[in-house]
Parts: structure tokens; sequence; C-alpha cells
């Protein structure tokens, strides 16, 4: 058994509510304790040098494995959505998946709800789960059939897992690449009302009521979206809801002069939705904050803005920009921590994500005032297509670990 003790460093653990100065003692690649522990004589002394150490951030929601990219941002477990080359709806592309990020990162696949992800045939979930998926998604797409929804939550519900879910109504956002809107009007893009969003939200949890499943909603950008999810929790339904950053600080404004990097799915919303979800954050409606992490090459990107892939390059960016929540008064570090690595844990079932002991030891080392420039030509991704590009940020991870073992 090997034995380590991180000492003099400041404890983001996502259950308590302020850092406090402390040990993490680990064994193997499990957590024994932390806080104020003894340090057993056998155990080997590592000085974290007065930096924050929080638990690995657990991204729920990726489209692509990307190691550089979760190096630098502290991404040690990635939900790989099923929208791959071959859509994740069979037990062997899920084997395979389970295995792409070792021995760098864990990756949790996320099965695909319907053959092809079509919202059609719903998929062999079970062997998918037996296979290693963590948790049911409709990928980029709304499932429009309600009848084939109910039964994809009615069949998770009974395995035990998330279904996670997009929120646009697909007959209302049709080929709409931005939000309804002065923007949108003023450069002529083919638009759609934000209700789409809040339509296909009212619905899904509708059926996630009827048939007692827990149900995910990947992205919710928008006040109304925010209301049912609000409403949905103080009923005690098992709904949960994420974000990324851009939804956070990029209004539709960002797509001025028909900048591609901001293309994204949805698109960005109104200054009033984005003020709505800081609030949401804020007061708890918000359960996880992921990168939804897909770099775009030019081929993807350079082109007519209707044209282009929407998504953005979010991995590296995903802890410095969050970090603005904390240095606004938001949420503290602690709660941050819960929002980018506890909650997602949880979601996907995994012992992960906190300093619980029997926790996996996926640790990282932060620097939280670390000034530096994001800059979308020296991004590790595999693309650099984010819309922040020359945005000064703070905030470094300075080292990582895996399962015990530095990265």
């Amino acid at each position: 058994m090997t034995r380590l003790a991180i000492t003099n460093g400041k404890l983001a653990d996502p259950t308590g509510k302020d850092l406090i100065p402390g040990v993490i003692l680990i064994e193997d690649d499990r957590i024994l304790a932390s806080g104020d522990v003894a340090i057993p004589q056998d155990a080997e002394t590592i000085d974290a040098n007065g930096l924050v150490v929080a638990p690995g951030l657990i991204d729920l929601g990726v489209f692509a494995t990307d190691k550089p990219a979760f190096h630098f941002g502290g991404i040690t477990r990635a939900a790989l959505m099923p929208d791959q080359s071959s859509p994740l709806d069979d037990a062997g592309l899920i084997r395979q998946a389970t295995r792409a990020g070792k021995p760098d990162f864990w990756v949790h696949p996320i099965a695909a709800a319907t053959r092809g992800l079509k919202g059609a045939e719903l998929a062999e979930i079970g062997m998918m789960q037996a296979a290693g998926a963590k948790a049911v998604g409709t990928g980029r797409q709304w499932i429009a059939d309600s009848g084939v929804m109910m039964r994809v939550l009615s069949y998770a519900s009974g395995l035990g897992l998330t279904v996670i879910t997009h929120a646009e109504d697909s007959g209302l956002a049709g080929r709409a690449v931005a939000t309804s809107g002065e923007t949108a009007t003023r450069l002529g893009l083919p638009h759609a009302p934000a209700c789409a969003e809040a339509m296909a939200i009212a619905r899904d949890i509708m059926l996630a009521r009827a048939t007692g499943a827990a149900i995910h909603f990947r992205l919710v950008t928008t006040k109304a979206g925010f209301d049912l999810i609000r409403a949905a929790k103080a009923e005690g339904l098992k709904v949960t809801c994420g974000i990324s950053p851009a939804y956070l600080f990029l209004s539709d404004n960002a797509v001025t002069d028909f900048r591609t990097f901001a293309r994204l799915s949805p698109p960005l919303r109104s200054e009033d939705d984005r003020k709505a979800s800081i609030a949401a954050v804020a007061d708890g409606t918000v359960d996880v904050i992921t990168s939804s992490h897909d770099p775009r090459g030019p081929e993807d990107k350079r082109l007519p803005f209707a044209d282009a892939a929407p998504g953005m390059a979010g991995a590296e960016t995903l802890l410095a920009l969050s970090l603005n929540l904390v240095r606004d008064g938001h949420l503290s570090l602690n709660r941050l921590m819960t929002l980018l690595s506890a909650n997602p844990a949880r979601i996907l079932g995994v012992d992960a994500g906190g300093f619980a002991p029997g926790s996996a030891a996926d640790l990282i080392f932060i620097d939280p005032d670390a000034p530096w420039i994001v800059d979308s030509e020296k991004m590790a991704a595999q693309a650099g297509n984010t819309p922040f590009h020359r945005a000064p940020v703070q905030g470094r991870v300075r080292r990582i670990m895996k399962g015990g073992e530095f990265l």
C-alpha cells in the first residue's frame, strides 16, 4: 500500500462552506481522510505550497476526448456525449470509449437513447450500461416524439440511469442559428424564439413526472427555462440542469460581425437571459457547469455563419472562466467545486468529485489568481475555436493527480 499526505494546501471541499487549511491523506488510488488529519509515519509527504487543492473537474458532456486540453484545464473525468462519428448506440462502442482516455483521464460514455440518435427506435440501453455507460443521452437533438421520449425515460429509470437531454423544441428551432432579437434581425440570420427551450423543458418535465425518471437538462440558458427547473425541483422531481460559461459571460451580441466562434447550440441568448443565468447559478438552480468541449477546425468554422458548425473548445477555459463567479461574489470556491465536480459525479454515479473517505484520489492544485490570456491560436486543444479569444482570465491548474498518481 502506498500512502501520501498532501500538506500545506487550502482545501476546496464541496461539502464545506469555505477554504480551510488541512491535509489530504491518500492510500493507493483512494482518499482516506481530509482536514485536520494526523499524518502516519509511513506516509510520503507532498507540499502543496499554499495552492488550493480541489477535486479534479468532472466535465459532464464533452463531444471529444482531448488529453492536452483536459490536463491544462484540470479535467480528470469526462462524460462523453453520444454524438460521435459512429453514435454511441452499441455496447462495443461504449467499451471502446471507456478506454479512450487511459491512462491519462477517465472517460464515462453517455449511451445514445435511440439508434443512430435519430429519435425513433430505442437503443440497447441495458447492454450499454453493462458495458460501462453512466447515463443516457439524446445528443445534440431533442426527441420530438413524446412517446419515444417517455419510453426512454421509463427504461432508463428502471436501470437507475439519468437521461441527459437537449432542450430545444425542434419544431420551433428548425434550422435557426441564432436567437430571435435585434442582433439576429440586423444580421439577417435564421433565428428562433428563445421559448423553444422552455417548451422542450416543459414537456420533458411532464414526462419525467409521469415516469419517475431522473432527467438532466445539459444546457439551460433562458429565464423561462430556469423558472421551470425551479418549479420542478420545488415539486421534488428528479430534475437537474447545467450550463456552460459562454452563456454566463456572453450574450447574442457576441455573434456581431458573423463571428462563427460564437456559433453555439443552443445559440447565445439576450442580455436579460444571460443575467438570469448568473442568478440561477447563484441561487442553486444550476447544478452543473460544463465546458461543452467541442473543438472545431477551420473547415467547420471558416464558413458563412449559417453554415458553420456549432460548438466551442471549452476544456481549457472552464475553470478560469468559472472562477469569475467566485470573484464577483456569486458563490464560494467550495460551491463552485460542487458544480464542477461533486454534482457531475453524483449524476454519473461515480465515487469521485469530493474528499469523502473512499472517493477517488483525483485532485488538482490551483493557483486561483494566476493571470493569463486566452489565445485561440495557442490553445492545447485539438482546435482553438473559442469565443473568448484574447480575454484576460485568472486561475491556472499547476498540478494534476489521477488515481493517486501525478500526471
